[in-house]
């Protein structure tokens, strides 16, 4: 059967409208009906106008118009007679660029993931950057008993934080420049919080260290300030995690990353084949189906989908609306 759903058009830099779309469900797709949408950090450079050259994450070119969206998760009410993974009536989480700022989308069997049972569903609806931000933690090489930094306190870093804190790490870092966020970090447990435009991150981390350095500093900010400080700011051997996606180049320090021999570890789970995503994300979904990570106080900000437009401005303007979801 064809339904209609809204869906988003990216016609240029702040320009987002929803419009009239006809899905088709294919032999070999999947139609999904979206219980909750959320605003991804590189919706926003998309949105401002920061296109990215073209991966193979892309099934479509990274270029206005755009069809955007791909952080969502709801119902399967359609299967492709060459679907064999899926059923009409199973829950699923989006793994896909496939235009999820909608009512319904459509999606192939790889695009998707099974909704770990147990898992409220606004929080499966968020499940890709739920399980990308847990799958940096868990493997980010935290050990106990290291002082562990998070630069960026957005949605991703404050799970990273709390992840690092539940694998045993002596005292956990954030740092930001919104003191907002940086409350809201020690609400959630880290030991330490460092506002950027007011103190100097690397002379706390001496201080804390003996002049050692941090053992894992994640980059989860996304900027040229926070790669060269995170390099700054390790220890000789230290792991260096990078997590965010950083659309446009940028000017790096890297002597110290040869001299002093840093790993560098690159958590990027979606990045990875979607047979290794399948089999990751389970168990990163696992410690906050048990609730060992708090992730609803990440959820800022909620619109109704037919306010796209106001969503996306706020997202623009204010930072300190760490994750904003719509509603269908």
């Amino acid at each position: 059967m064809a339904v209609v759903t809204r869906a988003a058009l990216l016609k240029g830099p702040h320009d987002i409208e929803l419009v009239e779309k006809e899905l088709v469900c294919g032999e070999d797709e999947i139609l999904v009906k979206n219980h909750l949408i959320g605003i991804c950090g590189s919706d926003k450079a998309f949105y401002r106008g920061q296109m990215p050259p073209k991966t193979a994450e892309f099934r479509q070119e990274p270029k206005f118009p755009f069809w955007l969206g791909h952080e969502s998760g709801g119902t399967v009410v359609e299967v492709g007679s060459r679907v064999s993974e899926y059923k009409v009536g199973d829950k699923v989480i989006a793994f896909g660029w496939c235009n999820n700022y909608a009512d319904y989308f459509v999606a192939k069997e790889f695009q998707l993931q099974p909704a770990p049972e147990g898992l409220d569903m606004d929080l499966v609806s968020l499940g890709e950057p739920i399980a990308c931000a847990m799958y940096s933690g868990l493997h980010s090489g935290v050990q106990l008993g290291d002082v562990v930094v998070v630069m960026g306190g957005g949605f991703a870093g404050q799970i990273i934080a709390q992840c690092a804190k539940q694998k045993g790490a002596d005292k956990v870092i954030v740092a930001d420049v919104l003191d907002g966020k940086l409350e809201l970090a020690k609400q959630l447990g880290a030991d330490v919080t460092v506002n950027l435009k007011k103190t100097d991150l690397k002379d706390i981390v001496a201080k804390m260290t003996g002049d050692r350095g941090a053992d894992v500093v994640v980059e989860a900010a996304g900027g040229e300030s926070s790669f060269n400080t995170a390099s700054e700011i390790i220890k000789h051997n230290g792991k260096f995690v990078f997590y965010s996606w950083v659309t446009q180049p940028i000017t790096l320090n890297i002597s110290r990353w040869h001299d002093d021999g840093l790993e560098f570890i690159n958590t990027c789970l979606v990045h990875h084949t979607w047979r290794e995503r399948y089999v990751w994300t389970p168990p990163s979904l696992r410690p906050v189906v048990q609730g060992n990570v708090n992730i609803k106080p990440l959820i800022t900000n909620e619109f109704p989908l037919s306010e796209i437009k106001a969503a996306f401005e706020l997202a623009d303007k204010d930072d300190m609306a760490i994750k904003i979801v719509l509603r269908p």
